[in-house]
């Protein structure tokens, strides 16, 4: 644990962090280099007349599309604007001389693909390139990404499906967080609703880090495209439309990855094949015996003013699971049952038609089809519980963006899911270890969501967003244990959204200030369980968000403040136990301030989030949800003998876990050191973690060793340090760092 002295000091260092990213290093005057490159729209056609500002220096586009830039070498904020309607920013790397065509699409305020940029940010959002990132477990399971200012925690270990946490916000298996994909335009949601374990569900174990561009970030609910479960965060992985040949392996001694990815010669042809094995035991005394396959492809083809984009993916993971043992008490083999397993496997297919309409309109439609599979064994100290199900997905998105006149975009569209869990079943072991059943549903969720948004300019330094989605929802519950608990009903609920933008951030004196307020839902589990009568179906919240950014003295200064409240939910399903609970209506309150320099040779961020939680008719706060979030992430480039260096700090304060019970912080150090050979083509990487604390921090009532009776106690998986090394070779072109 970090006692005050601890936090004094990690306070200390955060500040003297913070001092470098506001006033920077005494570095040497950046040497200058050449940026060029063409613009054009979706369709092929040169856009003239777009105007280009990089480091502080500005041009236009001639006749051909053309632009040239010198431009400070080191990280660049280039920004691309046509008129009043089209405007985005990207962070690109300028080592060198080099060319950056960019492809201008329209979106539902304005979305641009840059080559190997990630998705563009609205001002309250964060988007990072991958290149930025580090690994959140190399060579191990989770979320393919770290995330500044959003740590990842797991329930029980193992494959259990990890999730972002934001501030204040308890997240009881992803609930109130979207996690969403970025295909050829085509927007795609991976959040599982009414999930055997939880009535929320994402789980990004099936991707293959090597495969994703860039993630987007977005603490609220900012987009009238998202829907189900983006309460409190949406995260967006931008899958890569192409990928440098290569071969990689990873171990740490206890555990091991192979992974490889092609795409053909031809950079024109946008294609990849991708795949990845990992293995091991973890770092617990129980060993995982851990297994997991991935299977990824993309194709895109060009016809005409159409761009056709089929994606698919095939995952198969198991693991035996530690599970959740007590903070206090050390237990054999860290684990209170050896039963403890997860089987998951899952497949896609979609595929995406962008169609450039017009210069300045585009319709993109898609359709795909996903299966999934669980089964979950675990024990929360009242005996070993086996969760399981089978599900189908399909589904389908239309949407048409066009100009509004001279000032104004549209964007409209129509989402349609349909997803059919089969078998959800909640069983309990007997004394001799035969499961008993205790409910068995058969589920279909059915959404059609229709959405429509404006955007554009009230004046030079005022801009506005309006957007509004419809979402009706059909539940049908068929209870195979009780069947008078069956039914069918089909509510439905409205999500507006409005922004208001004044200024700009490289303005001389007065910051960008966006102001916003909201409504947003995630749909609960329709199954009854083991009470008397139908639960709260749809769970609304309203937020208002204030957003400011300012560049000073070369850096980014980020302030967020937000206030969200939540209806109650009553009769709630517990997804451990099969029982109903009510859960009071609840406000969380946070503010967020980031800062971040780019310098010639790296860069540094960072953040710290404050968060108040509460349920709203007890004043008590949310168990479980963090108050305090303090990240540092910074990367710096050809350091001695061509080394490249990228490290995070993540501190998470302890979070409340209820009934007076108080959990221990977490504190995460990764660390990463690179050195290329043979002009690239050979990377050999050293990954640390140093790792004190527990990840999903809960309360359970059990006895562990001696202990006759069980008593209430807080629990968790303890987090280990460890080291492993990766080396990738990349086939016929220099890898990118």
């Amino acid at each position: 644990m970090v006692g005050a002295p601890g936090y004094r000091r990690v306070f200390a260092v955060l500040l003297l962090l913070l001092g470098v990213a506001c006033g920077g290093l005494a570095e040497p005057q950046p040497r200058t280099i050449v940026l060029s490159g063409t613009i054009r729209n979706q369709a092929g056609a040169a856009v003239a007349g777009a105007e280009v500002t990089a480091g502080g220096e500005k041009t236009t586009s001639d006749g051909a599309g053309r632009y040239t830039l010198a431009v400070p070498a080191g990280m660049v904020q280039v920004e691309v604007s046509r008129g009043r309607q089209l405007s985005f920013r990207v962070a690109l790397e300028a080592d060198q001389d080099r060319t950056f065509d960019i492809e201008i699409r329209d979106g539902d305020s304005v979305t641009v693909r840059a080559g190997e940029d990630a998705l563009t940010p609205d001002p309250s959002t964060q988007g990072f390139n991958s290149a930025d990132l580090l690994d959140a477990n190399p060579g191990r399971p989770g979320v393919p990404l770290s995330v500044p200012g959003y740590p990842t925690e797991t329930a029980s270990g193992g494959i259990k499906a990890p999730q972002y946490f934001a501030p204040g916000v308890a997240g009881d298996h992803g609930e109130p967080i979207a996690q969403f994909f970025q295909i050829g335009g085509f927007l795609f949601q991976n959040n599982l609703t009414a999930n055997a374990h939880g009535n929320g569900y994402a789980d990004p174990n099936f991707v293959i880090s090597s495969t994703v561009g860039g993630v987007v970030a977005d603490d609220a609910a900012y987009n009238a495209r998202y829907g189900d479960h983006s309460i409190n965060l949406a995260v967006t992985y931008d899958v890569k439309d192409r990928l440098i040949p290569f071969v990689e392996a990873t171990t740490d001694g206890r555990d091991g990855a192979i992974a490889a990815g092609w795409s053909p010669a031809d950079t024109d042809k946008k294609r990849w094949v991708s795949g990845e094995a990992l293995f091991g035991d973890g770092f617990l005394k129980r060993p995982e015996s851990r297994q997991q396959y991935k299977l990824g492809a993309l194709q895109t083809w060009k016809i005409g003013a159409h761009e056709l984009t089929l994606f698919g993916l095939g995952y198969y993971g198991f693991s035996r699971l530690p599970g959740l043992i007590p903070i206090d008490t050390p237990v054999s083999n860290d684990s209170i049952d050896l039963r403890q397993l997860d089987l998951t496997h899952t497949s896609l297919a979609l595929l995406a038609d962008h169609w450039q309409v017009a210069e300045r309109s585009a319709l993109t439609t898609g359709v795909y089809f996903r299966t999934y599979s669980l089964k979950l064994q675990s024990d929360f100290g009242d005996g070993l519980i086996r969760q399981s199900e089978f599900r189908t997905v399909q589904g389908g998105n239309t949407t048409y963006s066009g100009s509004l006149g001279g000032k104004w975009l549209l964007l409209a569209g129509l989402d349609v899911r349909n997803d059919a869990p089969r078998g959800l079943d909640l069983a309990k072991a007997d004394a001799g270890g035969q499961f008993q059943l205790v409910t068995n549903n058969d589920l279909t969720i059915t959404n059609v969501s229709p959405f429509a948004a404006v955007t554009g300019r009230l004046a030079r330094q005022i801009q506005m967003y309006v957007g509004v989605r419809r979402d009706q929802i059909r539940f049908d519950n068929k209870d195979n244990v009780q069947p008078q608990n069956s039914y069918t009903v089909w509510p439905g609920t409205t999500s507006p959204k409005a922004i208001v933008t004044f200024g700009r951030a490289d303005a001389r004196v007065l910051p960008e200030v966006s102001l916003s307020w909201a409504e947003a839902f995630h749909a609960n589990d329709p199954r009854i369980g083991s009470g008397t009568g139908r639960g709260t179906l749809i769970i609304q919240a309203r937020e208002y968000q204030m957003h400011a950014t300012k560049q000073i003295l070369g850096s980014e200064v980020r302030l967020t403040l937000s206030h969200i409240t939540n209806s109650a939910e009553l009769s709630k399903i517990d997804p451990d136990t099969g029982l109903q609970e009510d859960v009071g209506p609840s406000i969380d309150k946070f503010l967020t301030l980031a800062v971040r320099r780019n310098m010639d040779r790296g860069f540094v961020q960072v953040s710290w989030s404050a968060a108040d939680a509460r349920d709203r008719l007890l004043g008590a706060p949310i168990p479980e949800a963090p108050r305090t979030i303090v990240d540092a992430v910074g990367g710096w480039k050809r350091l001695a003998f061509g080394v490249a260096a990228k490290g995070e700090y993540e501190y998470v304060k302890a979070k409340p876990l209820g009934d007076g019970f108080t959990g221990v912080p977490l504190q995460e150090i990764r660390l990463a050191l690179t050195k290329g050979f043979m002009d690239g083509r050979w990377q050999w990487t050293l990954n640390g973690q140093l790792n004190r604390g527990y990840t999903g921090q809960t309360l359970e009532t059990l006895a562990v060793g001696n202990e006759v009776t069980p008593f209430e106690r807080a629990v968790g998986v303890p987090t280990r340090s460890y080291a492993s090394i990766s080396c990738t070779y990349s086939f016929g072109q220099r890898a990118k760092r």
